[in-house]
């Protein structure tokens, strides 16, 4: 049987249809067996599990994993390491739980014990526990794809479960083994172990292995000599302990060695699959760091490597379409075409891409505006998944800042509408977007497009965003309102139809329990109000507001103590109609005591704004 299945998928086939996995079994179980017997009917179901998926789903519906963890209770090393082939080759099979491996208790603690057999047990086991130690969401090496639920039932992660048994110091040492295939192992185990977690970064910093550090070999692994699988995995390694914070993204071994690493990963002479693995890997570092992106773009040649990528042609596009993507040079048309692809990868791709260029004030200007990428983005916003509309939001963001030119059409094509219905999303970074895209847009803007904001948000939804439990999404809400509230003009029309709401707004805020910037960002939006011609008088007829001003010009933060001061500067100046009135009141309240008390303050900003607002009282 084993000859006649070895490299043959239709023999395999035949010998399941047959039945013979229920009698291999029943002979691998059977005490009166020989060790020898029992070893070769591990190697044969070894074999079969070799072939297709389908081949797997039968043997799992026999129940072949805890025959085989069974099996490894025995005393034998050779029938020890055949069932752990066999383990192997089912586990990293795509269409195996990998909860299987966590259903007894005891097994993960067995299978540490086993690791120091032999170097075949610390092959298999190692990679049995890179195959099944998955997060709760899973990456595609760095950006998050739809969550899984690959949590047990109600029990701590994988990660958690094995790093409890000892998985580091049991797989650190085996870094330095004379075999290849087991350092390879070991170190793909440590990369999915890092990922993401804290606890376990934090504490491979630590770990020594024969008077070394392990960031230390880790580096040693990625130097240009070694395999490029090794390379790959170390560099992955040392990637994820950095996001996870155990390594500082200024250090030398991230900047010097990992970073350029990576680089070399995404050059012509490397095979697809590794550049694909060494950009991703890539963009994971530096997605959160700005100055690793700044030097990640000038090592290297990497943008001109990177935008090589597009000349790849993808499986689903037609000869015409593979010729056209070939024969473009300019890299700004690919991915505008890459966001009416049909694959959703290739659309996300594309929209992570132009997020990035469109943080570039000098791209805003030139190329976006050159293909009018705000057409093609428009359109990707109009029926998207999540994972996209948040990528593209966010672009859309900074095409609506002032500077853009793709502000106007933008405008013009109904995005209003379209982002007042984000920010009632249930998903926080598409509210945060929404709102924050329309802040952008209020800025410095007509009273016309100011009035469709307010409409197409409604004061009830408005009131929604401002009582939002997270900060984000309140402080680009008090963003808004207080771009809404810029210009004497709209001040006032704004305050006239939205005034009562607003102010009982503004009060919640202040009463509530929030930080310095929202309750600052508040009162510079009353120092707004303040500063309209009609709508001031909103402020003074309101004692409560009176009172929590006078009670900020006295608080222990000087941020808050200048934004109150703001307010009371433009209630008394006393060039504009009924100043005079205004200042008896704010006199008869206590703020010029105040005042005088803050014209001593050692800060020069409160100082100064006290000294003005006395010689408004004195003019």
């Amino acid at each position: 049987m084993k000859n006649a299945v070895i490299g043959n998928n239709k023999q395999k086939a035949n010998l399941i249809v047959l039945g013979a996995v229920p009698r291999l079994l029943y002979l691998l179980q059977q005490e009166t067996s020989s060790t020898e017997l029992r070893t070769e009917c591990a190697v044969v179901l070894g074999s079969l599990a070799m072939g297709t998926e389908n081949n797997v789903k039968s043997l799992l519906d026999c129940h072949i994993i805890p025959a085989l963890l069974q099996g490894l209770l025995s005393p034998d090393l050779k029938f020890i390491e055949a069932c752990l082939r066999c383990l192997r080759t089912i586990f990293t099979s795509p269409v195996t739980p990998e909860e299987l491996l966590y259903t007894d208790a005891t097994v993960i603690p067995h299978l540490m014990a086993l690791l120091s057999r032999s170097r075949y047990t610390q092959e298999y086991i190692c990679q049995i526990f890179s195959h099944c130690c998955k997060l709760r969401h899973w990456h595609s090496c760095g950006f998050k794809s739809s969550p899984q639920p690959l949590l047990c039932a109600n029990g701590p992660d994988h990660q958690t479960i094995l790093f409890n048994h000892g998985a580091v110091q049991n797989i650190a040492h085996l870094l330095v083994s004379t075999s290849y295939k087991v350092r390879m192992q070991a170190l793909k185990c440590f990369s999915v172990l890092a990922f993401e977690n804290p606890q376990v970064s934090m504490t491979l910093v630590n770990v020594l292995v024969d008077g070394e550090l392990l960031p230390q070999i880790f580096v040693k692994m990625l130097q240009r000599d070694k395999p490029i699988e090794m390379q790959l995995t170390s560099a992955k390694c040392l990637t994820y302990m950095c996001r996870a914070g155990a390594i500082r993204t200024d250090d030398n071994c991230i900047v010097l060695k990992t970073l350029p690493c990576l680089v070399r990963m995404c050059s012509k002479e490397r095979l697809l699959e590794e550049r694909v693995e060494g950009a991703e890997t890539l963009a994971y570092l530096i997605e959160t760091d700005v100055e690793l992106q700044r030097i990640a773009s000038i090592t290297d040649h990497l943008i001109a490597m990177l935008a090589d990528y597009f000349k790849y042609p993808s499986s689903v596009s037609a000869i015409t379409d593979i010729k056209r993507i070939i024969e473009t040079e300019n890299m700004m048309d690919r991915i505008v075409n890459g966001l009416s692809e049909s694959s959703i990868k290739v659309r996300l791709a594309a929209v992570r891409c132009l997020h990035s260029l469109s943080r570039s004030v000098q791209q805003l200007r030139t190329s976006f505006q050159d293909h009018a990428v705000w057409k093609p983005l428009m359109k990707v916003l109009q029926n998207a998944p999540d994972e996209i509309l948040v990528v593209a939001s966010s672009t859309l963001c900074n095409l609506l800042l002032e500077f853009s030119p793709s502000k106007e059409p933008i405008l013009e094509s109904g995005a209003v509408e379209l982002l007042c219905s984000l920010t009632q999303s249930e998903n926080l970074a598409l509210r945060v977007n929404g709102i924050w895209a329309l802040m952008n847009m209020a800025f410095q803007a007509e009273q016309k497009i100011k009035s469709d904001i307010l409409r197409g948000l409604s004061t009830e939804q408005l009131f929604q965003l401002l009582s939002d439990s997270d900060v984000n999404v309140l402080m680009k809400t008090l963003g808004l309102l207080r771009n809404l509230l810029s210009t004497r003009p709209h001040i006032d029309h704004i305050m006239s139809s939205h005034g009562k709401q607003i102010m009982q707004a503004v009060t919640l805020i202040l009463e509530g329990e929030h930080n310095i910037e929202v309750k600052e960002q508040t009162l510079c939006i009353l120092a707004n109000i303040a500063d309209g011609t009609t709508a001031k008088e909103l402020i003074m007829t309101n004692d409560d507001i009176l009172q929590k001003i006078k009670y900020y010009m006295s608080h222990s933060n000087a941020k808050l103590q200048l934004a109150a001061m703001f307010c009371i500067s433009n209630l008394v100046w006393n060039e504009e109609e009924g100043s005079q009135e205004r200042q008896d009141k704010l006199r008869d309240m206590g703020i010029v005591d105040i005042l005088h008390k803050l014209s001593q303050s050692s800060d020069p900003n409160l100082c100064d704004k006290a000294k003005t607002a006395l010689q408004q009282y004195l003019a």
